[in-house]
């Protein structure tokens, strides 16, 4: 192998230390797509005349339900057989393990009891907007995901293969980077659901942006894991891996609300 002809990426995940305190750069990329959703947010509940008071209420749910969503996700899908015997580090998220599919869920029930709790609104009204935020947030953590070198892409020899020095594989070998094309296609959607909001007033459909959401950020899984390294064990006799097994389910719930937004021959009646 002629490592001259591929990216070495060697970028140290901890981007400086003060004193015991290492700052990451996966914790200011995960911060980062918080306060972008943030702000957005802020922007779309403006631009709808709602109250201001609902954001940080709205952040507060948002944060508790990705976090804990993908934290338990990555134990139960992909390392139960770990975890079971080892409880206590569960709730250890700083040594890593966070799933997408356990954090779309996560999101989801956090916004249930957000809706009943302050807006009093539908769910669909609520994730039918925050989607268009939370693609936005899959970059950045895919982003994050690259500067720890997790994640990887499988073997490959185009120009383009990336060296991930730190990765912790006996051999360094030329790899997809896997999270850049992720990263690629979640602001792409972003941009997508943003069009539709702004442009065709998609928000008037009720469950039109969340189903496209959940067509687009899990359909784009589905096809990039044929370019990534298996996480875990127990996926290399699986004819698809487990994030595709959890992603069909979700790519069939947003066909589902696709269809029943053009179904209702009214719009959302509580943007009447």
């Amino acid at each position: 192998m002629n490592s001259l002809l591929y990216i070495t990426w060697n970028v140290d995940p901890i981007l400086f230390e003060v004193g015991p305190l290492s700052i990451r750069w996966y914790g200011l990329l995960f911060a980062s797509g918080f306060f972008c959703g943030h702000f957005i947010m802020q922007k779309i509940l403006d631009r709808e005349g709602f109250s201001k008071e609902w954001m940080d209420s709205l952040l507060l749910y948002m944060m508790v339900g990705t976090i804990l969503g993908a934290r338990l996700g990555h134990v139960f899908f992909y390392q139960w057989d770990y975890y079971q015997d080892n409880l206590g580090e569960i709730l250890q998220v700083w040594k890593g393990g966070l799933a997408s599919h356990g954090a779309a869920i996560g999101i989801i029930l956090s916004l249930f009891l957000w809706s009943r709790k302050v807006s009093k609104k539908s769910l669909l009204w609520i994730l039918d907007r925050i989607v268009i935020t939370v693609a936005l947030a899959g970059m950045f953590i895919r982003l994050g995901n690259l500067m720890n070198h997790e994640i990887v892409g499988a073997p490959t020899d185009v120009s383009w293969a990336f060296l991930f020095t730190h990765a912790g594989f006996a051999e360094l070998v030329p790899r997809h980077p896997a999270q850049i094309y992720e990263a690629i296609a979640y602001v792409l959607i972003f941009i997508f659901l943003g069009f539709l909001y702004l442009k065709r007033e998609a928000g008037t459909r009720q469950g039109l942006l969340f189903g496209t959401f959940l067509v687009m950020i899990f359909g784009a899984r589905f096809v990039l894991e044929f370019y990534k390294e298996i996480q875990v064990s127990f996926e290399q006799t699986m004819a698809l891996n487990m994030g595709q097994w959890l992603s069909i389910p979700l790519v069939l719930g947003g066909l589902f609300f696709i269809i029943r937004s053009f179904r209702n021959k009214k719009t959302d009646p509580e943007l009447q």
